[in-house]
């Protein structure tokens, strides 16, 4: 047990790296090798690797009694796989099924998987897809802000009031701030911009609708 809190980072790299590779070897499998029912163990191999990382995340959390960066950076990783990457799995494996074709000299890609393709061309799909993404953006940045401010402090009483008074911002100090240490404020603010420039690119689809690609 003491192995694993020692090299936790470690642990948690090594399962990413391993996921990629599970993703990439269910494309290899199931479209290139024609191996269907194999490619399925490699997709049940990283949802272990995604379920591993969570388990990972808490038990380190009960061990220490903190949020700390490393749980905190589990979460954003298993969120984004449990929601937009799902998303950008499809597209890689539409990316997949359009390349390995090529090389086989075989179609892959289905009239829905095309007419996927056609409409992700087009402007005004795009422009609601980020408008979308934005908002599911904002509800998860809102809800995991909402959380490490009543874990920081004990509750909700005093969370309007941080509100309404953004100077705790501004000053860059965690003792100033909702949350309970330096690591959830440093995170938090980086993530803050994170948003903030998503949040802008995304909604500029919408102001400013581009041309539909050929």
């Amino acid at each position: 047990m003491e192995s694993i809190f020692t090299y936790q980072w470690e642990i948690f790299i090594a399962a990413e790296i391993l996921s990629v590779i599970m993703l990439l070897l269910f494309g290899i499998t199931r479209y290139l090798l024609d191996r269907k029912q194999l490619s399925v163990i490699f997709i049940i191999l990283f949802l272990v690797l995604l379920i591993m990382e969570a388990i990972l995340g808490i038990w380190v959390y009960q061990q220490t009694g903190e949020i700390s960066n490393f749980q905190i950076i589990i979460t954003i990783f298993v969120v984004y796989a449990c929601t937009f990457g799902i998303t950008d799995f499809k597209r890689l494996d539409r990316w997949m099924r359009k390349i390995i074709g090529k090389w086989r000299s075989k179609e892959l890609l289905t009239e829905r998987d095309r007419a996927i393709m056609a409409k992700q061309k087009n402007p005004t799909y795009i422009a609601r897809k980020y408008r979308y993404s934005s908002i599911i953006h904002l509800i998860i940045f809102a809800s995991v802000q909402f959380i490490l401010w009543i874990y920081g402090l004990g509750g909700t009483e005093s969370i309007l009031d941080y509100i309404t008074d953004l100077s705790w911002i501004e000053n860059g100090d965690y003792r100033q701030s909702p949350y309970a240490n330096e690591t959830a404020f440093g995170l938090s603010m980086v993530w803050g911009i994170i948003f903030i420039v998503d949040f802008i690119y995304s909604w500029s689809y919408t102001i400013f609708p581009s041309k539909e690609e050929k």
